[in-house]
């Protein structure tokens, strides 16, 4: 079935629906596609709850009335066969009211994430084109290209007055200390984490407010290039995006103060900010600073725990898929990375390839999990794996044994 047949086949059950439990992953990408089919539901007199959440199983699903799954449930074949799913990671789940771009043939990885998939799926619920912003932030959120599908959708969006493409720093924040100080995405050695170096910096390149950004720009790269990586020092400027519906302009701002809100638990103000109020905004920017710190003091006490394996553990659990980002993708790396870190009662275990390595880790994260009577998955180059706290030392012969020398 095609992209398209499949999403107006789910825009029409979504329709028929009186009310409808929505459950979303707590990332950016998550949060974004469930906040755009809800934004379709309401717009139609649809009702609705949406919750998030870290993750899934069968036993979550509530056993009555409709429930609509984004960006996670695709994994999942123990699913009531009635549920619906908006997804883009590898499809087991086989009921009726599945889309992902992956059945269809397109990367799920690149090329089309879960909010775009929702946005496909909105379209068939009526105009909805004021929320291609929204599925922008799947695009930055999980790191994608915009090509494919997600290119015809960030192009709509221009073409609509709703996205507007410019040219500045892509580093989150609302000032250019906050940005430099907290950059994560990427790491910045020497200034991330170090407010005060930050503020030299701006300073001196600073003359009455107005700021010369070819000498910034020099600085930050003198600063972090000894031990970043040539993805890191590419991502420091580049084309940015203004979103005109939004309630943060800044795509890059709004991706990542969704994600972070998601990450720390606080998924509903995260929410808000998608479906267009302002009520919780500072204290959204309050969490996401209080996580960004947190990544980077992850990074900073990264310890590894093996010679020969990019293994490393981490105080918080909470942050170990962002360490693992930046780990892979900020500094040097020549095989793909493992972080693990307590996670309520057992541990969080997250694995990334850098630019230049091709690894099956979603296949290689649900076998090893699934050894030590835990769950894993995820994407071909990003997946992870949650574990028992006892089995930390057999996940970790389990990896050895399954790394080449």
């Amino acid at each position: 079935m095609s992209l398209d047949a499949a999403a107006a086949g789910l825009a029409d059950h979504l329709l028929e629906q009186e009310f409808v439990e929505v459950l979303a992953h707590h990332d950016a990408d998550g949060i974004a596609a469930a906040s755009i089919l809800c934004h379709a539901m309401f717009r139609k007199g649809g009702r609705f709850r949406l919750r998030i959440r870290p993750g899934i199983t069968a036993a979550d699903v509530p056993e009555e009335g409709s429930v609509l799954l984004c960006d996670f449930g695709s994994t999942l074949q123990d699913l009531p066969g009635d549920v619906m799913v908006v997804d883009h990671h590898l499809p087991r789940f086989e009921g009726d009211h599945h889309v992902n771009p992956r059945l269809a043939g397109i990367d799920g990885d690149r090329n089309l994430s879960a909010a775009g998939t929702a946005y496909i799926v909105a379209q068939r619920m009526g105009d909805n084109r004021d929320l291609a912003g929204l599925a922008l932030l799947g695009i930055l959120g999980d790191g994608q290209d915009i090509e494919g599908p997600n290119r015809d959708i960030v192009n709509e969006g221009i073409a609509n007055g709703f996205i507007t493409p410019r040219r500045g720093l892509r580093l989150p924040g609302r000032g250019l200390v906050e940005q430099l100080a907290l950059a994560v995405s990427p790491y910045l050695t020497g200034l991330s984490g170090e407010p005060d170096a930050a503020r030299a910096l701006v300073a001196g390149v600073t003359d009455e407010d107005d700021v010369d950004i070819e000498a910034l720009l020099s600085r930050v790269v003198l600063t972090a290039a000894p031990k970043a990586s040539h993805t890191a020092l590419c991502g420091i400027w580049g084309t940015t995006y203004s979103l005109g519906r939004e309630v943060i302009d800044e795509a890059g701002n709004l991706a990542a103060v969704v994600d972070a809100c998601g990450k720390a638990g606080c998924g509903d103000i995260g929410a808000s900010l998608c479906l267009r109020s302002t009520h919780a905004l500072q204290e959204a920017w309050d969490v996401t600073v209080r996580h960004r710190r947190a990544v980077v003091a992850g990074i900073r006490g990264a310890s590894r725990l093996d010679d020969r394996l990019a293994l490393f553990t981490v105080d918080d659990g909470t942050v170990t898929g962002d360490v693992a980002d930046a780990l892979a993708r900020d500094f040097p790396a020549t095989g793909p990375v493992f972080v693990i870190g307590v996670s309520g009662d057992g541990y969080s275990v997250s694995a990334r390839c850098p630019p230049d390595v091709d690894l099956d880790l979603d296949a290689l994260m649900r076998r090893l999990a699934g050894a030590c009577g835990g769950r894993g998955g995820g994407h071909h180059r990003r997946a992870g794996a949650h574990i028992g706290a006892d089995q930390v030392d057999r996940f970790r012969q389990g990896l050895r044994e399954a790394m080449p020398a």
